[in-house]
């Protein structure tokens, strides 16, 4: 089944004036219908053109969030929930009209609870944000998508990034929620409390759901003490194949490594032209290692010896802060490298997740598809835990290359299938993988995904033709 979804299955609904006339009554001049303020609010970085909403709304409360939902509730209204616009699967595109709810002003910690290791804060708080708010504590928030995304919009996805391998993604490390239901009624979800075995797990239920259950108003997080050493390194090595064999020598050894990036020579070449890093252009594992000084140099010792196995070369070490921020932001620019390296593209970036014994099987087949194509590429991943990404660069103007693109995305999720992996290791459905979806899980599945969100939200206003079309 091809990913591309068809738009054409999504009618924009109309917005009736009354409708629009309640929410400036409401909202005053946070109501904005100007076509930029518009268009911002109807594009991410997916591959999809521009779908604008008819108005937005701009939130500083849950109060806020309620009021618009009933309003939208009343008059049958989409509403699509926005936080920073960095999704990259097209979940934010008013497919079917409506109005979009930007959450960035509720921009909150509501409060850090440094003893129990928690924090509770408001949607539109970004990870750069509250890591800088409780550095003073000696904590961190380790969930790292790369973008300074919104923790609303990273529960909403269940997003993950580089530090998963050790800590797991959103799913794993929201506590609890509180929640904007489809009637505009605030619930909440969980507990500070670390275990629960009360009732459904409503939190899980909504961390992931990509907006279409319910609004996102306050998350409660884990946070982690900072850790007592910390070392990077880059390796470079022979070949792809060379850099996936070690990472999987790696975790099937047990060494509790924080990140493990995979930059094939392609990705290495963007981001030295982009950053100005002067790295040696050949595929190149960056590692951070955290614990006690003893405990990270042993980590340390272990990977070299195994990289040395599998013709890695000799370490290169960034000890000082200064130095790893250098290299992990310019692994966190690397799509932006990618897309400055080819002046005018579109960048089609796949997600898949397989067993990490079978990632040098399925990274293997996508390079030499991808090669054989002609199309330029590069390939990202945080391989630790199986996901990788290669992003394909097209002309927009060009359909033969849209197509060829989706043909190699198909080819690569459904190799991933194969494997018993899966379609998105991190981006979520949104409209790219509805069909993918399908595959993944089968009809029945989506089927009860279906009647879990028709009791939820009967009249599909909240983010609707996303996931999965009803």
């Amino acid at each position: 089944m091809n990913a591309r979804h068809d738009l054409t299955a999504n009618a924009r609904r109309p917005v009736p004036d009354a409708f629009l006339a309640a929410l400036a009554a409401r909202f005053a001049e946070r109501c904005s219908r100007a076509q930029a303020v518009r268009e911002q609010h109807g594009r991410d970085e997916s591959p999809f053109e521009a779908l604008p909403p008819e108005a937005v709304v701009f939130c500083e409360t849950t109060a806020d969030v309620a009021d618009a939902v009933k309003l939208a509730a009343q008059h049958g209204v989409p509403l699509i929930p926005y936080g920073v616009g960095s999704s990259l699967e097209g979940h934010l595109l008013a497919v079917q009209g409506g109005i979009s709810l930007d959450l960035g002003r509720m921009n909150q910690v509501v409060r850090v609870n440094a003893e129990d290791l928690t924090a509770t804060v408001q949607p539109g708080v970004t990870r750069k944000q509250l890591n800088e708010a409780i550095k003073h504590l000696g904590l961190f928030f380790p969930i790292d998508p790369g973008a300074d995304a919104s923790l609303g919009g990273m529960a909403a996805t269940r997003a993950s990034g580089t530090n998963a391998v050790r800590y797991g993604t959103m799913r794993e490390n929201v506590l609890a929620l509180e929640v904007v239901t489809a009637a505009g009624e605030v619930i909440r979800t969980g507990t500070r409390a670390r275990k629960s075995s009360a009732g459904y797990d409503l939190t899980r239920l909504f961390v992931g759901s990509e907006g279409t259950l319910g609004v996102i108003t306050e998350v409660t997080l884990k946070l982690y003490p900072l850790p007592e050493a910390i070392s990077a390194a880059i390796c470079h090595f022979p070949s792809v194949a060379a850099a996936v064999d070690t990472t999987i020598a790696i975790i099937q050894m047990g060494v509790p490594i924080a990140r493990v990036e995979l930059l094939d020579a392609n990705a290495v070449r963007a981001v030295n032209k982009h950053d100005k890093l002067g790295l040696r252009e050949t595929p190149m594992l960056l590692m951070e290692f955290h614990g006690s000084d003893a405990g990270v140099a042993e980590q340390a010792t272990t990977v070299q010896g195994i990289a040395h196995e599998h013709g890695g070369e000799e370490f290169e070490w960034a000890r000082t802060p200064e130095e790893r921020t250098r290299l992990w932001t310019a692994r966190h620019r690397a799509y932006f490298a990618g897309m400055a390296a080819n002046p005018g593209c579109r960048t089609v970036t796949t997600d898949a997740c397989v067993p990490i014994s079978r990632l040098a099987e399925a990274i293997g087949e996508s390079v030499r598809e991808a090669d054989a194509s002609g199309l330029p590429y590069y390939i990202v991943g945080h391989v630790g835990d199986g996901n990788y990404h290669v992003a394909y660069l097209i002309d927009p103007k060009s359909p033969a290359q849209a197509d060829t693109a989706e043909r190699l995305n198909d080819q690569l999720v459904q190799r991933a299938l194969r494997l018993e992996g899966t379609c998105t290791g991190e981006h979520g459905v949104g409209l790219h993988k509805q069909g993918f979806l399908v595959d993944e899980t089968g009809e029945a599945t989506v089927a009860m995904m279906r009647t879990v969100k028709r009791a939820m939200d009967p009249q599909n206003i909240l983010n609707p033709g996303k996931i999965f079309a009803l």
